[in-house]
């Protein structure tokens, strides 16, 4: 069986900058891999270049297919979906026109939208609470969920995040890190992005750390929770 995602020799460049060199990383279906590493390693370009944001060099393929040439509509209709750091949300929309705009490729399908709202809103019960909200009113942890609800409008299959747990408070962040794990049960595959290196150990099967543009090590999560080289330089210093 071929790998949902897999990635071989991708670069990308800054003109004479080099933001990512030959890094190699590969995804099955069900699982929840993670890049860990810190500020300006080139984990959030390597994001925008497998949703086809960026030129790269390189391979990348999904379900068998090489995404060469295919444009970031057609990624997102395969079930490629990518929630940004910024989250990009519309402030003066409502929490419910946010989720609506989440599922603009399935439009048409009346029954698939109504499925997408009764799934989110069971997952995101807050974000049924403030439907009607407008998502420049909500709180830090509300906009992630909404973020990661209007995703799952999408219908996706692999799931990009990148840094979910940016600027939350440590409790809303056990809370988006539970919700991250759950989403497997819905059939979604998961790369994330994450700074916070110990809470994505702890949630994701497989790792990668990213340095300087290229991956140093990777592994089990769990085999790279206890190497004393992950827990010097990420997890404060403490197995």
């Amino acid at each position: 069986m071929s790998r949902l995602l897999e990635v071989r020799g991708l670069s990308v460049s800054y003109g004479k900058v080099e933001a990512l060199r030959d890094v190699s990383i590969g995804l099955d279906k069900g699982q929840i891999v993670t890049i860990i590493g810190p500020n300006g390693a080139g984990k959030t370009t390597m994001l925008a270049a497998l949703m086809g944001l960026l030129p790269s060099r390189g391979h990348v393929a999904y379900e068998g297919r090489d995404l060469a040439g295919v444009d970031i509509e057609d990624r997102v209709a395969d079930g490629l979906c990518i929630v940004p750091e910024t989250r990009e949300l519309f402030g003066d929309m409502s929490v419910a026109d946010n989720l609506l705009l989440g599922a603009y490729l399935q439009r048409h399908d009346r029954e698939h939208v109504k499925r997408s709202f009764e799934i989110v809103y069971e997952r995101f019960p807050r974000l049924k609470e403030r439907r009607a909200q407008l998502a420049s009113t909500l709180s830090g942890g509300e906009r992630q969920m909404l973020a990661l609800g209007r995703a799952l409008m999408s219908k996706p299959r692999l799931l990009m995040l990148d840094e979910p747990s940016l600027g939350l408070a440590p409790l809303i962040v056990r809370e988006i890190f539970r919700i991250i794990s759950s989403l497997r049960e819905l059939g979604v595959s998961i790369l994330l992005v994450e700074q916070n290196a110990r809470a994505a150990l702890e949630t994701a099967d497989y790792g990668y750390v990213l340095e300087t543009g290229e991956v140093s090590l990777q592994g089990p999560a769990s085999d790279l929770l206890n190497d004393p080289r992950v827990t010097a330089t990420y997890l404060g210093g403490a197995a």
